[in-house]
């Protein structure tokens, strides 16, 4: 068992400035204790008994910290301006007898990332993760077997990139031996040796095994955009992790929304009651619009406005708020479009409806046709992005170029693309956007937000209101004015919003749609295996929800069907479209690949007890015979 670890800590860190003028970058403050401290009670809460930090810039600070950790021994490393981290870890060689484990100072990190490491039954360890996008990465290249051949700092340097380095390996003491004696070998030519490249150096007489584990909220400080990454998503996430908490019963819901969500989004509801006019929940807010406009545009020129809500009251919100005399095209080709139509009916507004079949891409010269031909002057186009009738994915694109052609101001429900398809307003020519906090983003319902063009929702404060508690502009004013809604907010919805918002910025958004495809082309093939069909063409489905025509015969009975899911687990949704009998599986929130495949299997078994299997070989035949 590991009961001794190293800590490289000799390093000035000039990329962070006046931070770390008087002192070591290991001594930023997170949670009023700096990052090594967190560290190093980790180390001792696994079982460590002895830590060496290798010291160097301001080494008084680590050991004015050692008088209070009598398992700590610093050793100063005098040469630090001249050498790099391999010259600091073999000037410890008279004080690692050992085993150990070896970390950065500047790292900060989930516990199991030790756990891991200690326990894993190979005597050289090290750590990796996915690619995390931090511009400042190490990363790792590996033979068949998974173990080390080379690691760099440019990916072009590489063959291939399986990993990118965490910070934390296991060490074999003859391992570190033959470290110490490859870099006596190099000081000649190379004092500035990282301790990264003897490993690499000696990988070709030691298998160094590379342990890659996915999901890992970590991440190492180097400068401010690491910082700022840390304390806005990467530090949260490791304390909602960490919270000793029982797992909650998880269930794998299909429908189009609310989704699955993580235990951690779960928990996050679980706050000290706070009331919503302090400064501090002002300040949740503020980072939640801040983070959700920035999922889609530049927030200099776009902002997102907040309701408590389902997503239809963004939408309402929109159109009740921004459309002035002048009409508004709704696109219709599904139950969204059509409620879009309803909104503008209740609310007596002027508008022209473009109808379209659920289950075919639009005909855009047809739409130009209609705004060429329009007696009426046309402001404003509303459409969805992926009609969650069907999956179908609407062009957005193209559509927004036609707006800017007739200097038309597009709205898109985005309510079931926000999160996982890529947007990006300007690019788009979007002046309005209306999401929901539980589909793609994996929070929990009850928050709608619209992100609007700020000089576009600037225009329309001169406008009559028509509605009072959605009325777009004055509740953007006010948030301005206050960082408050002008209304009680749901508070705990928007803790939890929080958690999943850092969450997706973790994944990043288009992670997450690969992630949603694969469990999507699990659901076509399995279908498509079972002699079921769907209804939008794969070259225009979202891939994010699919409408599935029913089986034809006399013992299908959807709620039955259902049932049966529901009783293992799982949660279906019916169809929604007028004279075609569909029900509808989404594949949005935490679920995985793996989740489909068990619904797969599911469905087979409840298709052949209703004898749908026997009644389709006997029309169809016997496709092995």
């Amino acid at each position: 068992m590991i009961k001794t670890a190293v800590i490289l800590a000799a390093g000035m860190g000039t990329r962070l400035g006046e931070r770390t003028k008087n002192q070591p970058k290991g001594f930023l403050m997170l949670d009023e204790k700096p990052i090594v401290e967190q560290s190093i009670c980790k180390l001792l809460e696994m079982g460590i008994e002895k830590i060496v930090i290798g010291t160097g810039y301001l080494a008084e600070a680590y050991e004015r910290l050692a008088t209070r950790y009598p398992q700590i021994t610093c050793v100063r490393n005098d040469e630090y301006e001249k050498t790099g981290s391999m010259y600091t870890l073999y000037n410890l060689k008279d004080h690692i007898s050992d085993d150990f484990l070896l970390l950065e100072s500047d790292l900060i990190y989930e516990k199991k990332a030790l756990d891991i490491l200690i326990n894993n039954k190979r005597p050289d360890v090290i750590l990796a993760s996915e690619l995390t996008g931090s511009n400042d990465a190490v990363f790792i290249e590996t033979d068949e077997y998974r173990f080390l051949r080379n690691m760099a700092k440019k990916e072009n340097e590489l063959n291939h990139i399986y990993a990118e380095l965490v910070g934390i390996t296991k060490i074999f003491y003859p391992t570190f031996q033959a470290m110490c004696n490859f870099a006596e070998a190099s000081f000649d030519d190379d004092l500035k040796l990282d301790y990264e490249h003897a490993l690499v150096g000696i990988s070709n007489q030691v298998n160094l095994y590379v342990h890659k584990l996915n999901n890992l909220a970590w991440c190492e400080i180097d400068n401010e955009h690491h910082l700022l990454r840390a304390e806005r998503y990467i530090y949260p996430m490791i304390k909602a992790k960490e919270k000793n908490v029982p797992p909650v019963k998880r269930n794998i819901l299909l429908n189009p929304g609310p989704a699955t969500t993580t235990d951690t989004v779960k928990y996050a509801q679980v706050v000290p009651d706070i009331c919503p006019r302090e400064e501090e929940f002002g300040n949740v807010m503020q980072f939640i619009s801040d983070e959700l406009t920035k999922f889609v545009a530049d927030p200099e020129h776009y902002t997102t406005v907040l309701f408590g809500g389902s997503g239809t009251a963004a939408v309402e919100a929109i159109l009740s708020s921004v459309i002035g005399e002048e009409a508004v095209l709704i696109v219709n080709n599904g139950a969204y479009g059509k409620r879009m139509c309803q909104i503008a009916e209740a609310y007596g507004l002027n508008y022209i409806e473009y109808r379209s079949r659920p289950d075919k891409p639009l005909d855009l010269a047809a739409i130009e046709a209609m705004i060429q031909n329009s007696a009426r002057k046309i402001s404003h186009l509303a459409v969805v992005h992926n009609e969650t009738t069907t999956g179908l994915l609407n062009d957005i694109e193209s559509i927004g170029c036609l707006c800017k052609k007739y200097q038309i101001q597009m709205i898109v429900d985005a309510m079931s693309s926000f999160g996982a398809i890529p947007i990006d307003m300007e690019a788009m020519n979007i002046s309005y956007l209306a999401a929901s906090s539980n589909k793609n983003l994996q929070g929990m319902a009850g928050v709608a937000f619209v992100v609007a063009k700020k000089d576009h929702l600037e225009m329309t404060k001169h406008l009559r209101p028509r509605n009072f508690y959605l009325h777009l502009y004055s509740q953007y004013k006010y948030f301005l004015e206050t960082k408050q809604m002008r209304f009680t907010p749901p508070v705990q919805t928007l803790y939890a919003l929080k958690q999943a918002i850092i969450e997706t910025r973790l994944e990043g958004i288009e992670k997450r749609y690969e992630r949603y495809t694969k469990s999507w082309e699990v659901l076509i093939n399995g279908i498509t295996r079972l002699g079921l069909t769907h209804l939008v063409k794969k070259e225009h489905h979202s891939r994010i929800i699919t409408a599935i025509m029913e089986p034809n015969i006399p013992s299908y009975d959807f709620q039955e069907m259902h049932d049966y899911f529901y009783r293992h687990g799982y949660t279906i949704y019916p169809g929604k479209l007028d004279g075609q009998n569909t029900f509808r599986v989404a594949n949005i929130g935490d679920i995985t690949y793996k989740d489909m495949e068990l619904f797969v299997n599911l469905l087979e078994q409840y298709l052949i007890s209703i004898g749908y299997c026997t009644e389709r070989k006997e029309i169809h035949g016997d496709s092995k015979t």
